[in-house]
Parts: structure tokens; sequence; C-alpha cells
């Protein structure tokens, strides 16, 4: 697909608009991170509910929400365990209602477990870990956004075989080339410059890594909007869709960056 010079600055502007919100909310940490990422939820989960259950998505929005936030609060006040075990029993939660209210239980649950899972590592590695918590959870943000942004970039001006058109017809294997690159280069030059507590060889498979889980958090999210006949997820960020469209790479990155982090804890490496 030929990239489109008004596609480009529109979303070139959404990202000037955003990245100093997260930004200003992940250098500070504790209460105004939670509130950052509280109110990133509230979106995503009425994002999740107008696409799996758009017939009662206010209710669906809700019984998500609350799961997301019991379990985003405990790990704020760190209790990782708790957090985990409250987004099963919320998922479990969030389906019966779901059932109840004549909707797809696994629909409501998966969207619990799809949405908690990274936001509760997310807050885990930036409050939990540290002193070598912010830089963490920069490089999550980081390689993420890098990946993203070369895929793209790279797959609209090379083009060539899709990646997956069956899911995702303008994805090209040229953009994940270059997503993954990218990755790779970014946590080269984040474990150089930023105190992780990790070489750059390392950081340089921490980028590879987290660069692959940015390509496949993007497909399995384009898969989902497929089975649920939709185009965007939301409609909230121009030129990118909903916040889910922003996010749904750095995601899987979270997670993959947050178990990267626990290696180096439990091997002693940071």
């Amino acid at each position: 697909m030929a990239m489109r010079p008004g596609e480009i600055a529109l979303r070139a502007a959404s990202a000037v608009v955003l990245a100093p919100a997260a930004v200003l909310g992940i250098w500070a940490g504790g209460l105004w991170f939670l509130g950052l990422m509280l109110l990133a939820c509230a979106l995503l989960a009425i994002e999740w509910a107008m696409m799996s259950a758009a017939s009662a998505w206010r209710l669906m929005a809700g019984a998500v929400a609350f799961g997301l936030f019991a379990a985003m609060i405990s790990a704020h006040v760190e209790q990782l365990s708790l957090a985990l075990v409250m987004l099963v029993f919320c998922a479990a939660a969030a389906g019966l209602f779901a059932r109840s209210r004549g909707q797809e239980a696994l629909d409501a649950s998966y969207g619990v477990l799809y949405l908690g899972w990274p936001a509760v590592l997310l807050i885990w590695l930036r409050d939990g870990t540290e002193p070598s918590g912010l830089a963490w959870t920069v490089s999550a943000f980081v390689i993420a956004w890098a990946s993203d942004i070369m895929a793209y970039m790279v797959g609209s001006l090379v083009g060539g075989r899709k990646l997956w058109p069956r899911f995702s017809p303008n994805k090209t294997w040229s953009g994940f080339i270059g997503g993954l690159a990218a990755g790779t280069i970014a946590g080269v030059l984040l474990a150089t410059f930023l105190d992780m507590g990790i070489g750059p060889v390392w950081g340089g498979v921490l980028g590879l890594a987290a660069a692959l889980a940015t390509m496949a958090g993007d497909l399995w999210e384009s898969a989902l909007k497929r089975r649920y006949g939709v185009k965007d997820a939301g409609k909230l960020i121009p030129g990118h869709g909903g916040l889910l469209d922003r996010v749904d790479g750095l995601m899987f990155a979270v997670v993959v960056v947050a178990c990267g982090r626990l290696l180096f804890v439990l091997f002693g490496a940071g």
C-alpha cells in the first residue's frame, strides 16, 4: 500500500498529542502512572466491549473495567501475585455476568485477561522493579514504538509480499523485517545509554524479542478485528483508529520486557 502524505501527517499529529502524556506518566510513576493506566484501561474496556458486545457494550465495558481496575490497584500496592489472581477471578466473574446478560462469556473473560495481563506487568515493571524500573519501562515503549513505526514506514515504501493477507492484507514481509531491525537497534542503544543493568548484546536480544512480540500483537489484533467484523477497534485517535489499535503491539512487548526484567533479576544480571 502506497504511503499517503496526509495519512502520515495525521498519524504524526496524533503522536505529538499523545506521546507527552505517556512520557509524563511514565516519568512520574506512582499514583500519576496508575492514574494514566486506569484512564487508558477504561478506554480500552469501552473499545473492547463495543467491538465484542455491541448490543450491550456499556454493561460489558463496566464488567471488564472493574476487573482491570481491581488487578491494577493490586499491582500498584506491590501485590503482584494478588493482581494475577484478581485477573483470573475477575475474568471468570465478567464471563458469568456477560452470560447472564445474553452475551458471550468467553469474550468478556478474554477481554479482562487480554487487556489486564500487560497492564499489571507494566505497573510492576515501572514501580516494582526499582531502581531501574523507569529505564526498563521506557525501553518497552521505545522498542514497541520504533518497531511499529519502522514496520509501517518500510512496508509503505518498499511494499512486496504480504505477511498474513488473510487477516492483515496491508502488512508486508519488508515491514516485518524493518520492524525487527528497528527494535533490535533500539534495544542495543537503550541498554548502552540507560541504566538497565545489561550490556548492549543482551539489549539487542531483548529488543529483537520485544520487536517480534510487537509484530505478533499487531497481527493478533488484526485477527480479532476480523473475527468481530470491524475495521478499527475505535475512533479515538485520528489516523490510528482506537486506542487498542495504537497499543496492540505494545501490550505484547510489555510482557516480553517484563519477563526479560524478571530473568535478569533472578539470575543476578539486573
